[in-house]
């Protein structure tokens, strides 16, 4: 099934996915909805969506980064956006590079996300905040983009990072400080 309005949201937050699946459904996309990587996998066996929405950390420490890949490998010209709490430009450099063409810091609602799936090419006034990075940010954005470097295999980036690799585990359950 190819479909000009079909949409592909990876969402592990079930209401978040709810509310954001109908938005889009009032605005005459078909959307279908995954909270896993295995689960959008699954489903790319059976659609090839023109548009994603990629929540950039999914339950069980999974990460959107990967689901990136995926989309680009079964559907290379996907339009796809990143949403998430968790804002970083490592994480932003790094969905930029593997295929997203916006990243998104959540909340976002549908009428950002619409314009980001519009929005290709660079912008040269950018949005800029005026909030200095905290150590804890910094933590963050090296731990992401170890995890990138070591294809999202959490004992490597453990080993790499010089960390137990529970403790890196708890640091990623855990919600960024902002």
């Amino acid at each position: 099934m190819s479909d000009n309005r079909l949409l592909l949201i990876i969402e592990d937050d079930t209401a978040f996915a709810r509310t954001l699946s109908r938005s889009f459904e009032r605005r005459n996309y078909t959307v279908l909805h995954a909270d896993s990587l295995d689960a959008a996998e699954n489903l790319l066996k059976q659609h090839a969506p023109r548009y994603a929405v990629v929540d950039l950390k999914l339950n069980g420490n999974a990460s959107g980064l990967a689901c990136v890949q995926l989309l680009r490998q079964h559907v290379p010209d996907m339009l796809i956006v990143v949403l998430t709490g968790f804002a970083s430009i490592a994480t932003a450099v790094e969905a930029v590079k593997l295929g997203a063409c916006q990243y998104l810091a959540k909340p976002s609602n549908t009428d950002d996300i619409e314009a980001a799936f519009g929005h290709i090419a660079g912008v040269a006034e950018p949005e800029l905040t005026a909030r200095s990075t905290s150590i804890k940010t910094l933590e963050w954005e090296r731990i992401h983009e170890v995890l990138v470097e070591s294809d999202f295999n959490i004992s490597e980036a453990a080993r790499r990072l010089g960390m137990h690799r529970r403790t890196l585990a708890r640091k990623l359950s855990k919600q960024q400080v902002r």
